[in-house]
This record gives structure tokens, sequence and C-alpha cells, in this order.
């Protein structure tokens, strides 16, 4: 079984249970942009509990024409640098279920696009079903966010979800919700397309989950991605009530993924989305 990191760059190296990991020379390349980024930014994502050990500059392409420049965390969470300092992702418990402080204001219909353009960003058959799943997964639950998804070539939504042709592994990125308002452009990777849609439906709706302020279930340990001793201390997550400490193996919320996912919420994921929304 394989096990996916909800990542930037992606290694996929031989058979049985393969950990998404950097190569050294890989690793050379994250540091160098590291490098890149201003100590001040750093300094503050450290503070919000955001991992930085693995910071990237990226430029993205988006449909329709132009670029985002943002800085990638955690694999998968994407911040716009001249945003960052008005941020607000911490809080003071560590705990099962986390979100940040940055939230979408409800009661609220959100817009969704699967973009279906061309120029290479137009989602595939399979990620199209799996979005459509992901989107049925959230309305299912009667939030006081609702989701509006349609398919078309067009970029005027709340949330728009694309192909990223420039990413060739199987994950995705997204944002976080900025002024009461959604992330709107999730990212899924050309690695992607020709998947099991329940692998489409896990990861958009993972990347989604980030769009309306869900931080990772493990964010503090990234167990589910093999990783240890990267606990952020006591602060940068709020616990979401009802919902259990420990690592919880089922959420949809986790770092790292496999293809063996089914794409569906577990209780707790459900528990924290309707205290929420």
């Amino acid at each position: 079984m394989r096990k996916l990191r909800l990542r930037v760059v992606l290694s996929l190296l031989g058979v049985g249970l393969i950990l998404a990991s950097c190569s050294n020379e890989e690793d050379n390349v994250v540091q160098d942009e590291q490098q890149e980024i201003p100590q001040e930014i750093i300094d503050q994502l450290s503070s919000f509990a955001i991992n930085t050990k693995n910071l990237q500059r990226q430029s993205y392409e988006i449909p329709g024409g132009g670029t985002l420049d943002r800085i990638v965390a955690e694999g998968d969470i994407a911040f716009d640098p001249s945003t960052i300092a008005s941020l607000s992702l911490y809080g003071g418990i560590q705990e099962e279920q986390y979100r940040t402080f940055n939230l979408v204001s409800s009661p609220r219909t959100l817009t969704v696009i699967g973009y279906t353009g061309g120029g290479g960003f137009g989602l595939s058959n399979s990620m199209r079903t799996g979005l459509q799943w992901a989107i049925n997964n959230y309305n299912r639950l009667n939030l006081e966010l609702n989701f509006q998804l349609s398919f078309a070539a067009s970029t005027n939504a709340d949330i728009v979800v694309f192909r990223q042709r420039s990413q060739p592994g199987a994950g995705g990125v997204a944002g976080f919700p900025s002024g009461g308002d959604p992330n709107k452009f999730v990212q899924l990777f050309t690695g992607l397309d020709n998947v099991d849609p329940n692998v489409n439906e896990h990861v958009a709706g993972h990347e989604i989950g980030h769009s309306i302020g869900f931080r990772h279930t493990d964010w503090f340990s990234r167990q589910s991605c093999g990783e240890t001793g990267e606990s952020a201390g006591s602060v940068g997550a709020v616990h979401i009530p009802g919902t259990p400490t420990g690592f919880d193996p089922t959420s949809i919320m986790l770092a790292c993924f496999t293809f063996g996912t089914d794409g569906e919420f577990n209780q707790n994921d459900i528990t924290a989305m309707n205290f929420l929304y």
C-alpha cells in the first residue's frame, strides 16, 4: 500500500509501503527555495505552529491566465506572502481535530466550479467524479455552508478546483480562508488523472477542508506520513470540542493518504464540521 503525502512534490518509488518523501536531491531544492523566503515570514509561520521544515516558494499558473505567488507549508497549504502577517492561525490547545481562527462567514452558499477549460487545466473524468462525490459528502451534512457545484470553463466562483498541469504527483494544494471567504483556488495534480475516483474524492474533500478552515488532523506529529518528533508544542491549532485526543487514522484531514482511501468523512470529521458550521 502506498502512502501519499498531500504535497507539492511527490516521489513514488518502487512498490509496497512507500512514504512520499523527498530524495536528497529534492531536499536540496527545497532548502534552496526556503533560503529565498524572508526570515520574518518563516518566523511568522513558525509562531502559528506551522511546520517550516520544508517550506517552498511556488509560482502557480491558474486557469484563464496569470500566476499565484505562494509559500507552501506542510506539503499542501498555500500562503499568500502578502497576507501572512494578517492571519490568525493559532490557539492554545493541542488535541484532536483542528481548525484555524480563519473561518468562512456562514450561513452561506459557496459556489464551486470544477474547471473544464483547456490549456491542461481541465479536470480529468476521475477528478470530476471525485469532486462531485466530495461535494455530495459536504452537502449531506446539512451544514450552514452549502456547496453549489458546476463544471465550467470559468473561474467565476467562490472555489475553483482545477488540474495543475505542472505538478506530476498524486496530491493537491489549497489555502486557508481569508476575510470570511474561502480559499479560492484548489489544485489537483496530474498524478490523479486516472486513479480511482475515491482517491480524487479524498484529495478534493481534504483540500476543500483546508479552504474552509481545517488544519491537518495530525499537524503536531504527521504520524500518517510516518514522521515523528515534529510536535509544534502547545500552540498552533484550536481543538474542536467533541473530538477525541490521540491519532485518528481515518480522518480525511490527515497529512498523508493511501491509494486505498474511500474518500469518506469519519465520525470525528463530521462532529468537527457540524461544530464549526
